[in-house]
């Protein structure tokens, strides 16, 4: 009941925001919702998408562009999308496990998605989308943007004993296997903690500490990076079904303009590590057979974990993410 309280609440906060701006007679108008606060790096992508699809599709596809958590809280969205609530969603995997426990493994891609959609990836992915989840997998962001383990102790070997550190479902099952113990908080409450020195680091991509501010009570990076970062565009997939051949083919072909921008992530890391390090933040590599740990503990943790949730998904999926 709550659930269907909070769904009814959002669909009409969405209505309210969507009701001006009528469209022409041949073009949709699709509502969408991003779990990610505007403005950040994260987010940047899917507002190019937006700025793209409204420019070159007038009078076919427009996005009414709601915003982010401020607009609905990140863990609702995928409920959303998959209920009609919106037509459209930028939002993580990780955000929607309970619809869709197998997406958890989308973060342990080996491959960019362009090579998941020459080998069958991007199929069995969109396939799980529509059945669990009624929505259509469109494009996928992230690749190249891994996540790194933040501390202000020194790591310099694949042991994390003696810390506590905050983690999310992403990667809590790696951090834990190296001995770490852990909390989960909302981002919100992550600056108090390192702080109070509640815990001693966290987890997060390159991309985004200083949108957070979170360089201010950081000491250090671990190198290498671990998994990558998805963020999706799901469209609610009756809504998908009701658009014309064209409007397919042009969101797709927009899909694919959206994902041809991740080769920009390499050039951004280096200007995310640059800013990082002139915060003051200084770096620890962990080298050798400690570096192979370090990643192959990532890797096994990470499919043990997805693989337990969803035994009948997993497995095929790592056949396909894996090189």
């Amino acid at each position: 009941m709550k659930m269907l309280t909070k769904l009814a609440g959002a669909a009409l906060a969405v209505g309210a925001l969507f009701a001006a701006a009528p469209a022409s007679a041949d073009e949709v108008v699709l509502r969408a919702v991003s779990s990610f606060q505007q403005g950040s790096l994260i987010e940047r992508p899917f507002a190019r998408f937006v700025e793209k699809v409204n420019a070159e599709g007038k009078g076919l596809v427009r996005i009414n562009y709601m915003g982010g958590p401020s607009a609905m809280p990140p863990f609702e969205v995928g409920n959303s999308v998959s209920s009609g609530v919106i037509d459209m969603a930028f939002v993580t995997a990780a955000f929607y496990t309970n619809l869709l426990p197998a997406g958890d493994g989308l973060k342990l891609t080996e491959l960019s998605i362009q090579e998941l959609r020459e080998n069958g990836g991007w199929e069995y992915i969109n396939e799980l989308h529509n059945k669990k989840m009624n929505s259509w997998y469109l494009a996928r962001t992230g690749d190249g943007n891994p996540f790194h383990l933040y501390v202000n102790k020194p790591v310099e070997k694949a042991d994390l004993s003696g810390l506590t550190l905050r983690v999310t479902p992403v990667y809590r099952a790696f951090f834990e296997k190296l001995n770490a113990s852990s909390i989960q908080t909302p981002p919100s409450e992550v600056y108090t903690a390192l702080e109070r020195g509640v815990v001693d680091g966290y987890g997060w991509p390159i991309q985004g500490v200083l949108d957070l501010g979170w360089q201010e009570v950081t000491k250090a990076r671990v190198d290498p990076g671990f998994y990558t970062v998805d963020v999706n565009v799901l469209v609610n997939l009756d809504k998908w079904k009701s658009l014309s051949d064209e409007q397919r083919e042009f969101l797709n072909k927009m899909a694919i303009w959206l994902e041809s921008t991740n080769a920009e992530n390499a050039e951004i890391n280096k200007e995310e590590a640059k800013k990082q390090a002139d915060a003051g933040m200084v770096v620890y590599t962990i080298e050798g057979e400690e570096r192979e740990k370090w990643l192959d503990t990532a890797r096994e943790a990470g499919w043990e974990q997805v693989i337990k949730a969803a035994p009948d998904d997993g497995p095929r999926l790592r056949e396909l993410l894996t090189k």
